[in-house]
Protein backbone atom coordinates (compact mmCIF):
# COMPACT_ATOMS: atom_id res chain seq x y z
CA UNK A 1 0.00 0.00 0.00
CA UNK A 2 1.40 3.60 -0.72
CA UNK A 3 1.63 5.76 2.07
CA UNK A 4 0.27 9.62 1.19
CA UNK A 5 1.06 12.60 2.95
CA UNK A 6 -1.95 15.22 3.55
CA UNK A 7 -0.24 17.76 1.46
CA UNK A 8 0.38 15.08 -1.51
CA UNK A 9 -3.39 14.42 -0.79
CA UNK A 10 -3.98 17.84 -1.07
CA UNK A 11 -2.06 18.39 -4.45
CA UNK A 12 -3.72 15.21 -6.15
CA UNK A 13 -7.29 16.08 -5.34
CA UNK A 14 -6.65 19.99 -6.40
CA UNK A 15 -5.28 19.55 -8.84
CA UNK A 16 -7.94 16.86 -10.26
CA UNK A 17 -10.47 19.42 -9.55
CA UNK A 18 -8.84 21.54 -11.75
CA UNK A 19 -8.65 19.04 -14.75
CA UNK A 20 -10.92 19.00 -17.87
CA UNK A 21 -11.40 15.20 -18.56
CA UNK A 22 -12.68 15.84 -21.76
CA UNK A 23 -9.87 18.33 -22.51
CA UNK A 24 -6.83 17.02 -21.30
CA UNK A 25 -7.70 13.03 -22.54
CA UNK A 26 -7.62 13.45 -25.50
CA UNK A 27 -4.81 15.91 -25.80
CA UNK A 28 -2.83 13.14 -23.61
CA UNK A 29 -4.02 10.48 -26.18
CA UNK A 30 -2.72 11.76 -28.83
CA UNK A 31 0.37 13.18 -27.39
CA UNK A 32 0.96 9.30 -26.90
CA UNK A 33 0.27 8.07 -30.56
CA UNK A 34 2.53 11.13 -31.95
CA UNK A 35 5.55 10.52 -30.11
CA UNK A 36 5.44 7.01 -29.31
CA UNK A 37 3.74 5.66 -32.45
CA UNK A 38 4.44 1.93 -31.98
CA UNK A 39 1.28 2.49 -29.28
CA UNK A 40 -0.93 2.82 -32.49
CA UNK A 41 -0.98 -0.69 -33.05
CA UNK A 42 -3.76 -0.90 -30.19
CA UNK A 43 -5.66 1.41 -32.28
CA UNK A 44 -6.19 0.08 -35.50
CA UNK A 45 -9.97 -0.11 -35.76
CA UNK A 46 -9.26 4.21 -34.65
CA UNK A 47 -8.93 4.65 -38.29
CA UNK A 48 -6.85 7.23 -39.71
CA UNK A 49 -3.93 7.72 -37.58
CA UNK A 50 -0.83 8.53 -40.17
CA UNK A 51 -0.07 12.20 -39.26
CA UNK A 52 -0.29 13.91 -35.41
CA UNK A 53 -2.95 16.17 -38.02
CA UNK A 54 -4.68 13.19 -38.09
CA UNK A 55 -4.50 12.05 -35.02
CA UNK A 56 -5.60 15.13 -33.29
CA UNK A 57 -8.71 15.24 -35.09
CA UNK A 58 -9.81 11.74 -34.65
CA UNK A 59 -13.08 11.75 -32.85
CA UNK A 60 -12.18 8.21 -31.76
CA UNK A 61 -8.63 9.02 -30.43
CA UNK A 62 -10.60 11.79 -28.72
CA UNK A 63 -13.41 10.00 -27.18
CA UNK A 64 -10.93 6.87 -25.73
CA UNK A 65 -9.21 9.86 -24.46
CA UNK A 66 -11.84 11.13 -21.97
CA UNK A 67 -12.91 7.73 -21.14
CA UNK A 68 -8.76 7.29 -19.86
CA UNK A 69 -8.77 10.14 -18.30
CA UNK A 70 -12.14 9.53 -16.46
CA UNK A 71 -10.97 6.41 -15.51
CA UNK A 72 -7.97 8.35 -13.24
CA UNK A 73 -11.24 9.41 -11.03
CA UNK A 74 -11.55 6.07 -9.88
CA UNK A 75 -8.07 6.73 -8.87
CA UNK A 76 -8.64 9.72 -6.94
CA UNK A 77 -10.89 8.64 -5.16
CA UNK A 78 -9.36 5.38 -3.69
CA UNK A 79 -5.82 6.55 -3.75
CA UNK A 80 -5.90 4.64 -0.38
CA UNK A 81 -6.52 1.25 -2.71
CA UNK A 82 -5.43 1.95 -6.18
CA UNK A 83 -4.34 -1.51 -6.61
CA UNK A 84 -7.85 -3.08 -6.07
CA UNK A 85 -9.87 -0.13 -8.01
CA UNK A 86 -7.77 -0.87 -10.99
CA UNK A 87 -7.78 -4.68 -10.78
CA UNK A 88 -10.17 -5.34 -13.34
CA UNK A 89 -8.73 -3.09 -15.73
CA UNK A 90 -5.67 -4.61 -15.17
CA UNK A 91 -6.50 -8.09 -16.41
CA UNK A 92 -8.42 -6.62 -19.26
CA UNK A 93 -5.60 -4.94 -20.78
CA UNK A 94 -3.64 -7.77 -19.47
CA UNK A 95 -5.41 -10.95 -20.82
CA UNK A 96 -7.74 -9.32 -23.84
CA UNK A 97 -6.01 -6.10 -24.91
CA UNK A 98 -2.48 -7.49 -24.55
CA UNK A 99 -1.09 -4.01 -24.18
CA UNK A 100 2.48 -3.70 -23.16
CA UNK A 101 2.77 -2.39 -19.76
CA UNK A 102 5.30 -0.01 -20.09
CA UNK A 103 2.44 2.06 -22.39
CA UNK A 104 0.57 2.61 -19.09
CA UNK A 105 4.31 4.95 -17.97
CA UNK A 106 4.15 6.90 -21.09
CA UNK A 107 0.42 7.36 -20.92
CA UNK A 108 1.24 8.90 -17.63
CA UNK A 109 3.93 10.89 -18.82
CA UNK A 110 2.09 12.50 -21.72
CA UNK A 111 -0.68 13.43 -18.74
CA UNK A 112 2.04 14.74 -17.08
CA UNK A 113 3.20 16.88 -19.99
CA UNK A 114 -0.14 18.39 -20.92
CA UNK A 115 -0.95 19.05 -17.44
CA UNK A 116 1.88 21.45 -16.71
CA UNK A 117 1.53 22.96 -19.83
CA UNK A 118 -1.98 23.57 -19.16
CA UNK A 119 -1.83 25.12 -15.68
CA UNK A 120 1.78 26.85 -15.53
CA UNK A 121 4.19 26.74 -12.45
CA UNK A 122 1.52 28.50 -10.82
CA UNK A 123 -0.41 26.25 -10.34
CA UNK A 124 1.78 22.72 -11.63
CA UNK A 125 4.45 23.72 -8.89
CA UNK A 126 7.13 21.32 -7.96
CA UNK A 127 5.05 19.75 -5.33
CA UNK A 128 2.66 19.49 -7.47
CA UNK A 129 4.07 17.66 -9.94
CA UNK A 130 5.86 15.29 -7.50
CA UNK A 131 2.50 14.52 -5.78
CA UNK A 132 0.67 14.02 -9.41
CA UNK A 133 3.91 11.80 -10.95
CA UNK A 134 3.55 9.75 -7.27
CA UNK A 135 -0.08 9.49 -8.14
CA UNK A 136 0.34 8.49 -11.91
CA UNK A 137 2.93 5.91 -10.96
CA UNK A 138 0.90 4.10 -8.59
CA UNK A 139 -2.17 4.07 -11.54
CA UNK A 140 0.35 2.24 -13.64
CA UNK A 141 1.73 -0.15 -11.62
CA UNK A 142 -1.70 -1.07 -10.43
CA UNK A 143 -2.59 -1.28 -14.13
CA UNK A 144 0.25 -3.61 -14.76
CA UNK A 145 -0.07 -5.63 -11.63
CA UNK A 146 -2.10 -8.35 -13.84
CA UNK A 147 1.34 -9.09 -15.66
CA UNK A 148 3.66 -9.81 -12.77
Amino acid sequence: MVEWTDAERSAITGLWGKISVDEMGPQALARLLIVAPWTQRHFASFGNLSSPAAIMGNPKVAAHGKTVMGGLDRAVKNLDNIKAAYAQLSVLHSEKLHVDPDNFRLLADCITVCAAMKFGPSVFTADVQEAWQKFLCVVASALSRQYH
